[in-house]
């Protein structure tokens, strides 16, 4: 079964500007390498990253998908395959972040709470550190000081600068991630 990977970040892009095309690589980059994509399936960079997915050379139907927030489905990019219209608004932002892993590309408010549901989650986490937003504040940083894998004393937010670098970092890092969320312990 291919692991999906998240791609998050702003909804709105400057077009043909250096987030648009860190998404766009990093969807075509992570499906060349035998990833599903998933966004929250709007506009911006998660648009970005499913045009980019669906330019990858082995591309397959079902390699994109897409967790509106509202019931909806045809708020969601274009260039979604699977489309889960979930109705819970900004809520579904914990559904986005439990993939197997997540990167960012910028990002605002809405990013943030992904990211820190992802570090909750116990995901892996990617942030390009030379855009503005929220992956570039938490790149190289942990998001709070519990020890989530205790085998991985340099978890943090991963920080990178290029697609190739954060897909290279998860086929690196995405087998030492691999904890189950199984609800608050303590």
């Amino acid at each position: 079964m291919k692991k999906i990977i998240a791609v998050i970040g702003d909804a709105a892009i400057e077009e043909g500007g250096l987030k648009e095309k860190l998404a766009f690589e990093t969807g075509k980059l992570l499906v060349e390498n035998g990833y599903r994509v998933q966004s929250g399936g709007l506009k911006g960079v998660m648009n970005a990253a499913f045009r980019g997915a669906k330019s990858a050379k082995n591309y397959r139907e079902g390699d994109t998908v897409a967790i509106v927030p509202s019931f909806d489905r045809t708020a969601a990019s274009r260039y979604a395959d699977v489309v889960i219209a979930t109705g819970l608004d900004i809520y579904r932002n914990v559904i986005v972040a439990n993939a197997d892993a997540v990167i960012a590309v910028g990002g605002g408010a809405g990013t943030l709470s992904e990211i820190a549901s992802a570090w909750a989650l116990k995901r892996l986490i990617v942030g390009f550190a030379n855009v503005d937003g929220w992956s570039a504040e938490l790149a190289g940083k942990r998001v709070d000081s519990r020890v989530r894998y205790p085998s991985v004393p340099e978890d943090k937010v991963y920080p990178v600068n290029t697609a190739e670098e954060a897909v290279a970092l998860i086929n690196e890092k995405l087998e030492m991630y691999d904890t189950v969320y199984n609800g608050i312990k303590d």
